[in-house]
């Protein structure tokens, strides 16, 4: 039977979770080389077996800790795994962690961390925690490795994953810190999603850093969750704020193992959309979201992150339409019909615009083209224009007046356009 509220034992008790995956040399267990998922089932069950129960010993205060060992492996497996990639990020683990401890989630809880040849304090910050998140109920296991480099956030988050045990998945970032309610109330919400990725409100820290990112974040409609998926935003809920069941995580496979340079999340996100996966936000700010030089998003390329958002476009949008209309005469609108490829390029009627200037001109010459005569673009004013409509102008950068025009012509987001920039 499982025991509930595990993590409502008194401290006093000197009860905790079952001992981390750490080895004599190291303190660390070594990164695991199997296949994160068995591809012979669909949903895949996930190859991340518990932790091993260690035998009972003699000091009665580590046998009261060894017994939740058992009852927790006896009974059920672990509810939840907060998935916790680490390199280099002594500055901020401390209230990272700190959140972990906090959590009012009444179920069981693991916390499942991989040190990705973290080169400062990472380790010992870890370890202090492990005490403390075992004095309350939480189970926690620490794998890595200390290679001359780090193999990657990709990669830290799947063998983070594969180590953990539980039946949920909660991803966390370790410059971010959680609040309270979070894995309580994604919990509450995964088992109402299950194959989607649940994700949350956010308070950027700070707070004046990304100002309209965070307005997008915060302020998508349940339908644009969906619909909005193409924009240079990336993912509609962030990576800090994911939450899903394992089940789910596996059917969509692990993170690209790239390394640095590797928009990992982005390409999973893709893929989960590509697999059925719903998105979900719950409507409450769960995480404190930082901005800051060092973090792992500022190693990927602009262009990297271009070119993987035009073929989801061509793949997800453009293929079901035969005509399209690329609302932007002016740069953004002729770098991405350059971008796409030449079936999809000989689908575009017409740019749009509200300038009278690129109107006047009466089209767009593609003069990098090898066809002769080069091809010869349409220019229109966008009332004059024929939708489906790609949408290559910014969001929240106008005063509203963009806006505004896109709403005197009474179309529907995700069937007669769709947001690219």
């Amino acid at each position: 039977m499982c025991v509930q509220g595990v993590r409502k034992i008194e401290m006093s008790e000197e009860i905790g979770a079952p001992r981390s995956l750490s080895s004599a040399a190291g303190g660390q267990v070594p990164f695991l080389h199997e296949e994160l998922c068995d591809r012979d089932s669909v949903p895949a069950k996930c190859k991340c077996p518990a932790a091993p129960s260690p035998p009972v010993p003699d000091n009665p205060q580590l046998q009261s800790r060894a017994s939740l060992d058992s009852i927790i492996g006896e009974g059920c497996r672990i509810q939840v795994s907060v998935i916790l990639p680490v390199h280099n990020t002594e500055c901020w683990l401390d209230e990272c962690l700190k959140s972990v401890v906090e959590q009012d989630f009444e179920g069981t809880m693991e916390l499942s961390v991989f040190n990705d040849a973290s080169k400062d304090n990472s380790i010992d910050i870890i370890e202090k925690w492990k005490l403390k998140l075992e004095d309350v109920g939480i189970r926690v296991v620490i794998g890595g490795h200390d290679s001359p480099q780090p193999q990657g956030v990709g990669f830290a988050k799947n063998q983070a994953v594969i180590q953990s045990s539980g039946t949920y998945l909660c991803f966390l970032d370790s410059d971010d810190m959680m609040m309270p309610q979070r894995v309580r109330l994604q919990h509450e919400a995964a088992i109402q999603h299950p194959n989607s990725i649940i994700g949350c409100q956010v308070r950027r820290e700070p707070l004046d850093s990304t100002e309209r990112y965070t307005r997008w974040i915060n302020n998508l409609t349940p339908g644009q969750l969906l619909t909005q998926v193409f924009t240079s935003h990336g993912p509609t809920v962030i990576m800090p704020t994911w939450f899903c069941s394992r089940e789910w995580f596996c059917h969509v496979g692990k993170f690209d193992e790239g390394g640095k340079g590797v928009p990992e999340d982005l390409l999973f996100f893709y893929e989960h959309i590509r697999k059925g996966g719903g998105v979900f936000r719950v409507d409450q700010c769960l995480l404190q979201y930082r901005y800051h030089p060092q973090a792992a998003t500022h190693s990927v390329l602009e262009g990297t992150i271009w070119n993987h958002r035009v073929r989801f476009l061509e793949d997800r949008a453009l293929k079901h339409w035969t005509s399209f209309t690329i609302w932007n005469a002016g740069k953004q609108g002729r770098k991405l019909y350059r971008s796409l490829s030449p079936a999809n390029q000989k689908k575009v009627a017409a740019f749009c615009d509200v300038d009278e200037n690129k109107i006047a001109k009466g089209f767009y010459t593609y003069q990098e083209s090898k066809e002769r005569p080069k091809p010869q673009i349409p220019i229109q004013h966008f009332r004059d224009a024929t939708p489906p409509f790609i949408i290559c102008v910014k969001l929240d950068l106008t005063g509203g007046g963009f806006e505004e025009n896109l709403a005197t012509l009474d179309l529907k987001e995700g069937l007669d356009y769709h947001h690219f920039n």
